[in-house]
């Protein structure tokens, strides 16, 4: 794709934008790097569960993992038709997306390596319903934007990656962890 313009130099960036505003606050609230993060305290945590309660975080773990990883892989086509269409605002705040979801899988990925030590394989906790989702449903759905660009396939993608899996999925997993990690200090 060649430019004929650039929104920086033309127009500049609306700042009162809401991305504009979300990019902001994405930038203030999204420094942070998983590999900074001390696991110490919690191998030691780790090694006081029991094996069901092990076994309870492994499952949301590999879940939350591959959900992670699945979200990097697909959400590129989302943030190409929003760069399409010259939405440069929405694109930076989009741009932070892909940054953040590739920082959780690294992050569940080095708990897993480090502090469960789960290397075998985890694909067995992920269920029919969470196939139907990560493995068939979100890739479907981004992917059809890299042909369709139309409103109601980007609203099917928005819908499917911000309400489905964000809104929906990771806050439930959230929950459950804090439940279950609060209650073993």
């Amino acid at each position: 794709m060649s430019h004929t313009t650039f929104a920086t130099t033309t127009r500049g960036l609306d700042r009162n934008l809401p991305p504009m505003r979300l990019y902001e606050k994405a930038k203030r609230l999204g420094i942070w790097n998983p590999s900074d993060i001390d696991f110490l305290k919690d191998k030691a945590d780790w090694s006081a569960l029991k094996a069901d309660e092990k076994d309870l975080i492994c499952r949301l773990l590999a879940m939350f993992v591959a959900g992670e990883e699945a979200v990097t892989l697909d959400l590129l086509p989302l943030i190409q038709v929003i760069a399409k269409e010259g939405r440069v605002e929405e694109e930076m705040f989009l741009t932070t997306f892909l940054f953040e979801e590739a920082k959780h899988t690294d992050f569940f990925r080095r708990f897993l390596d480090e502090v469960s030590v789960a290397s075998d394989d985890l694909t067995r906790y992920h269920t029919d319903n969470y196939h139907y989702i990560f493995y068939d449903a979100l890739p479907a759905a981004l992917s059809t934007l890299e042909t369709d660009s139309s409103p109601s396939a980007l609203i099917r993608a928005s819908v499917t990656y911000n309400m489905v899996v964000e809104g929906v999925l990771a806050e439930t997993g959230y929950h459950a962890f804090f439940t279950m990690l609060e209650r073993n200090d």
